[in-house]
């Protein structure tokens, strides 16, 4: 059973709030992507969540790169996702705007690479190295006692 529709996301004996700052960008850094590209990749990407249970919640166009941020289930990795959505999104922009294949040499969209970085909900990189450091420490053991003995 998976429960996607909150922040915390449950599946079966797992709990995840895990987020990911996706970027991919267009084949030789072309500046291919134009308000009808936009369109295009944000409507082949809007069932992700419902099929995939893979959630983009933001993306941001340049002329020639795109930033996601997402969050997926961990049986995931953060490539097999972005394979995904790179396919499903070239397939998508070479189908209804062909004129962009023309721009480009192999009939790829997107470059191999790509950058990610995990996003957490409960605060920054300084954040959470702050809290793993005071692990076990007795002024922290005390906040975390359910009960006094």
């Amino acid at each position: 059973m998976i429960n996607i529709n909150s922040d915390i996301w449950h599946w079966y004996h797992n709990v995840s709030e895990c987020y990911y700052h996706i970027q991919i960008t267009v084949k030789y850094r072309k500046a291919l992507i134009n308000k009808k590209v936009e369109q295009v990749i944000l409507e082949s990407i809007s069932g992700i969540k419902e099929r995939y249970a893979i959630e983009v919640s933001h993306v941001g166009f340049d002329q020639n790169h795109v930033h996601l941020l997402t969050r997926f289930l961990p049986k995931y990795s953060g490539g097999q996702v972005i394979k995904l959505v790179k396919s499903l999104s070239a397939k998508a922009v070479f189908r209804e705007v062909p004129e962009v294949k023309n721009e480009l040499w192999g009939g790829e969209f997107w470059t191999d690479g790509y950058y990610i970085s995990t996003i957490s909900g409960k605060g920054n990189k300084a954040v959470i190295e702050k809290y793993i450091k005071n692990q076990g420490r007795e002024k922290d053991i005390e906040q975390l006692k359910l009960f006094e003995f």
